[in-house]
């Protein structure tokens, strides 16, 4: 189990989805996340996930909450606190699944040429990552 610490599930009644702000014209759709004011915390990290062929996640992150929407394409993804499950169909760029820390996540279903951008609170530190769903019910106590 190596760093981990014992910690409560997340909150999955907390995750909700969110209106990431967007401007309409002849041109196109802009939209824009400013850290702190479209986002109840601030932007840390940004990754993209991209040429995707295979499932995402299968980890928890003890301490980061995350804002994740598709840039393109669609796919699903679960969240668990050990008890429950939440499964959401992100596939929509104007909108952004907020979650917060110690929730196990799973990406399913990518369709072909599907993007995924998160917003993370935390700088990455694999010590801070649960890796498997064993370590996850250890580390919540279940």
């Amino acid at each position: 189990m190596g760093n981990i610490i014992k910690a409560a599930p997340g909150r999955l009644e907390d995750a909700r989805w969110i209106d990431l702000p967007s401007n309409a014209d002849s041109r196109g759709v802009l939209t824009v996340v400013e850290s702190g004011r479209d986002t109840p915390f601030e932007i840390k990290r940004v990754y993209l996930l991209h040429n995707i062929v295979g499932d995402r996640g299968g980890h928890a992150h003890q301490d980061t909450t995350q804002i994740v929407t598709a840039v393109s394409g669609s796919f699903e993804l679960t969240l668990s606190d050990g008890t429950g499950t939440r499964r959401f169909i992100l596939d929509d760029i104007t909108r952004g699944l907020l979650f917060g820390p110690m929730l196990f996540i799973r990406m399913t279903g990518f369709s072909s040429g599907a993007r995924a951008l998160v917003l993370a609170s935390t700088h990455y530190e694999k010590s801070r990552s649960i890796r498997s769903w064993e370590d996850y019910l250890a580390a919540i106590g279940s």
